[in-house]
């Protein structure tokens, strides 16, 4: 899954192209698109790193018992609502109750989340795969919790990052494109590591704000030929701090948590 960023720039400078020009077409074939609206405010293009400030008192946060210890994450339902609400619900559900971390690789991730354990199976709590959930303010810093997909095709799978370092390569190519990466985003990498590579490949969700010991013991066991450890790892139990109001709204088609 370590891919340059190189070619992902490309790809993303291409698409933006192609965006761009579409978006000339309809321009010119609108009379008024030319008429500036001189009342609209400034798009606002800061973000907003999240993941690097203290829980909210209202947040909603995950305990995560496993057979090697537990952890806390913060969740972040105003950023990704369906990935919380699908999480929180199959949590509640018992769903994750008994499932097996069957992939864990040190200084990457470590993965979880499916019915047969071995990353072919799961759905979401709508049955069917649900759209990603981009956001500038959510990165793949060291702790974030992202949903695992084959590309916009969110179920029930999901991986922490476990990574301490980035590769030495990956930094300066982040730098070089900084237009993608802020410098605060950057720095954040440089200090304590994560995988920018999936960027805008995963949905962020939520952040591990305690128990990385543990997590960094999971990542740290023996292994198999396909990154299964040899001794089976399980979710005990997921509990919350309150009960989850969804986000989502009514409109989408979504079934929504009462």
């Amino acid at each position: 899954m370590q891919l340059s960023l190189t070619s992902r720039f490309l790809a993303a400078l291409f698409a933006l192209v192609l965006v761009l020009c579409a978006c000339s077409k309809k321009q010119d074939a609108s009379p008024s698109s030319s008429v500036p609206d001189e009342s609209s405010e400034p798009e606002d293009t800061s973000i907003r790193l999240i993941q690097l400030e203290d829980p909210a008192d209202d947040a909603l946060i995950a305990t995560v018992k496993t057979s090697m210890g537990e952890f806390k994450i913060v969740l972040y339902p105003d950023y990704a609502p369906y990935a919380v609400e699908n999480f929180y619900q199959h949590a509640v559900d018992g769903y994750y109750n008994g499932r097996i971390f069957f992939r864990v690789i040190d200084n990457f991730m470590i993965q979880t989340g499916d019915p047969r354990d071995d990353g072919t199976g799961g759905e979401s709590i709508w049955k069917e795969p649900f759209d990603d959930e981009f956001t500038d303010d959510l990165w793949h810093f060291r702790g974030a919790v992202a949903m695992a997909n084959s590309g916009n095709s969110n179920g029930s799978q999901f991986f922490i990052v476990q990574n301490y370092e980035v590769p030495e390569q990956t930094m300066e190519e982040m730098q070089e494109y900084d237009d993608l990466f802020p410098e605060e985003v950057v720095a954040e990498y440089a200090e304590n590591g994560g995988v920018p590579w999936l960027d805008h490949v995963h949905t962020v969700f939520g952040q591990v704000i305690s128990g990385m010991e543990t997590v960094d013991k999971i990542a740290r066991v023996p292994t198999d030929d396909e990154d299964c450890p040899k001794d089976k790892i399980i979710i005990q139990s997921i509990d919350f701090n309150q009960r989850y109001r969804s986000r989502i709204p009514v409109s989408s088609g979504a079934e929504a948590n009462p």
